[in-house]
This record gives C-alpha cells, structure tokens and sequence, in this order.
C-alpha cells in the first residue's frame, strides 16, 4: 500500500525479550519498529515474578545501558544448592554451587520481571532515533514477502520492514504467517509464584528442593527476603494459592526445614500452569522467533528468559554480520544463519528441563538412583562440576557479543568489518 513507512527491523512484542531485541537492533544503528499492544483500560495486578539472570544476560543488560536501574533492586547469586527432598530411600546428596568456584563473584542476578521490562523501555526511549515504538492493538496479520515483511494492526495501522522479530509470545501470528509449525506438550503441574521475607539470611544462595512433584525453589531478593517457585500438582498449586496466609506461611516454612528462618510477610501469589513449546525452526520468510514465539519451557533451572536474551543478542550477531559484508539485515542468509545458531541451545536446554522435571516425577526406583549417582559425581569431582556449570550458564558453542564485557563495541566493529578479498595466485 502506497504510504506505508518502512523500516529496518520491526519487532513484535514489547515483553523483556522484545524489547532486549529492539535495542540490540538499534544499537546497530537500524530503524527500528517496537509494536507493543496499548495499556488496557482496568489496570492489572503488578507482576510480582522475578527472572534469576546469568552472567551473559547481566553482561547484555550492561551493553544495552539498562543494568544501572536495575542493580539496586536486584540480588546477586553466589551460590546454587540442590536438595533432595523426595523423602525416597534412595537420597542423592546435596549439592551446592558457589560462584567463588567458578572464579566469578557471582552466577549472576535475581531481577524483578516489572523492573526489567521497565528499565528496558526506558532504554529503548533515550535510544537516539533507534527505536520508535508503536502501541497498537494486537497485530492482525503478518504477510512476508520477498523484499519486507507487512504487519496490519487493529485500527488500521500498517507497516513494513526488512526483518521481522517475532517476540508476540506462544501463540505467535507471526510464526504462523512465516509457515513455521511447533511441538507444544503439557505437564500435570503448574508453579505457584510469590515473594515473602523472613529471619535468616540467604547469603545470596539459591535453594532447590527436589520434591516428588517437582521442585520448589527459592532465590534471593534484596535484604531479607527471597522469591518462590513452587511446582505442584495442578490441583495442590490451586489450592496451596487459595490458603490464607497464616495457613500458606506455615506450608512454605514446613518445606523450607527451618532454611530461612521464620517467614514474614508473603506477597501476592500466581499459578502457572507448566507447558512446553518448540519450533521446528527458528527463521524463516524474513522471520525470527525470539523469546516465547520460539520456546517456552517450564520454570525449573531458570532458563526460559536466559534463554529469550540470547535470541535478541544472536539475532544482532547475524544481522550485523550481513551489514558486514553490505547484505540484506533480514535476508534469507540472516535468519537461516539466526536459526542453525540458536537450534542447539534451545534444543539442549528444552531436553534437559524436561529430563530433570520428568525424573522427579518417575516412581521408578532405577530413574533416581541413576539421578543420585550424576548429583554424587557432581559433588564429588570438580571438574565436572565446573563443566556443567559452565554450560549452565552459557553454552560453550555460542557466546554472542552482546553478552560479552565491552560487547557494544565488539558488535560494531563486526558490524564495520570488511570482507577481504581472496588472493591471486602468483600465475594468475
């Protein structure tokens, strides 16, 4: 349609991953489109969930200009413990984790969720004419085609662009628009999320309770206090949030074993059911998939946002590398190049959340003793445990460079470099 503006990059969705996507984008010094849906009229409850980030997201946050607002609200993790609270006769030891191990201060952060999307809006607003954002009602269609990508608004709004980032959650119009179909399963849980403060101090240590319907979990917060996870069995989770508080204090201080101390005062609580979602592939038709468009998985090893971030700050290594060498940012090169490098992380870490939640749940006496032996061979030999942490907290094969120290720096200059061209021969 004649009149339709037309940019670089337009991304869908304005959550953490989105909006992480938006200004690694624009940092590149593309014009960038952020389509978030308008405010609905009746304010909704605050978002009292929390998002444990590591090192790599910590380090993407400091080249985006973001992690200033957010280091004072947000709790260092210097240590991970896991505890098996089966009440089994087969018991794995306890593990725990510590940062110092590792050679790092710590694992990285537990960052408020409305804290972060804030600090990034807000980032994307001070971006020099990077990034203009677009609220709108829900996005209608998306139609690629060979040169752009055009996205219909409710209320008649329309626009196109060169690449498309797809961030509009599980039920993607944009996924489905580039063709790409998903694998999507269920769980018999759902995670009860809350925050609550108490008397001991955490010392900034991350606790995971293996229990017989999945783990519960708590992670520090600022001061005396810490964020809950806890996975149940829908029902339970159902019931456990309709509790008074009195009654829910006194169930979250029995499974906790006298770790915190006395509990305090407890914040709102949330159920979310557990679901997993994967696509077959990650790009495509001018299309990348980013954050939940692409994977969704369950709350347990704090994966899922980790996860989103290295989506936005992959798709801005591969984009920068098509500026390089003066190509099309939303190319088929780009996106099928996006997707190969994201396929083996998402695919690994969707595997092993699910292998973890899955072995809780088995009765089989066998499935636990082979899980008792891996925690006792990661308590017990360094090297391993150093391994595993390591790729916990950012695959070895990928470490994009955004979510490396001076990473700003770093993707501009790929971003500039030029191809060199092949030599001749001396008889040529």
């Amino acid at each position: 349609m004649a009149g339709d503006k037309t940019y670089d990059a337009a991304v869908a969705g304005a959550g953490p991953a989105g909006l992480a996507a938006a200004l690694a984008l624009a940092a590149l010094g593309l014009d960038v489109a952020l389509i978030a849906q308008r405010p609905r009229q009746s304010p909704e409850p605050r978002d009292q969930r929390t998002a444990a980030l590591f090192t790599g997201s910590i380090e993407l946050l400091r080249n985006l200009a973001v992690w200033p607002e957010l280091s004072t609200v947000s709790a260092p993790i210097t240590g991970i413990r896991l505890i098996d609270d089966r009440g089994a006769l087969l018991r794995a030891p306890e593990v725990l984790f510590t940062a110092a191990d590792m050679g790092l201060d710590a694992f990285g952060y537990n960052v408020p969720n409305e804290g972060l999307v804030r600090a990034l809006r807000s980032s994307a607003e001070r971006a020099t004419g990077g990034v203009e954002a677009i609220e709108t009602g829900a996005i209608e269609r998306s139609l690629p085609e060979s040169a752009s990508v055009t996205l219909e608004m409710a209320g008649g709004v329309r626009i196109q662009a060169r690449l498309l980032a797809a961030a509009d959650g599980r039920h993607s119009v944009c996924r489905a628009a580039a063709g790409i179909a998903t694998s999507t399963w269920d769980y018999p849980q759902s995670a009860l999320a809350c925050s609550f403060t108490h008397t001991r101090p955490h010392r900034g240590i991350s606790t995971e309770f293996h229990r017989a319907n999945g783990p519960f979990t708590v992670v520090p917060l600022p001061g005396l206090a810490s964020s809950l996870v806890w996975v149940e069995a829908r029902g339970e989770a159902e019931r456990l949030a309709q509790l008074d508080e009195g009654a829910f204090r006194a169930a979250v201080e029995e499974r906790l074993q006298g770790l915190l101390g006395s509990i305090g005062n407890i914040g709102p609580r949330a159920v979310f059911p557990l679901s997993g979602l994967t696509a077959e592939r990650f790009g495509g038709r001018r299309t990348a998939l980013v954050g939940e468009a692409a994977h969704v998985i369950p709350p347990i090893g704090a994966q899922g946002l980790n996860l989103g971030l290295r989506d936005a700050a992959t798709l801005a290594d591969c984009v920068a590398d098509a500026m390089a060498s003066g190509g099309d940012p939303g190319g088929e090169p780009v996106v099928n190049a996006y997707s190969s490098l994201r396929a083996p992380d998402i695919r690994q870490r969707i595997w092993t959340v699910d292998l973890l939640n899955r072995s809780l749940l088995s009765s089989l006496p066998p499935v636990h003793l082979v899980r008792g032996l891996g925690l006792q061979a990661l308590k017990s030999i360094g090297p391993l445990r150093r391994l595993v942490v390591a790729e916990g907290l950012q695959p070895s094969f990928s470490t994009p460079d955004l979510m490396r120290p001076e990473g700003r720096a770093m993707l501009l200059a790929r971003a500039r470099r030029t191809k060199t061209p092949p030599r001749r021969s001396a008889d040529a």
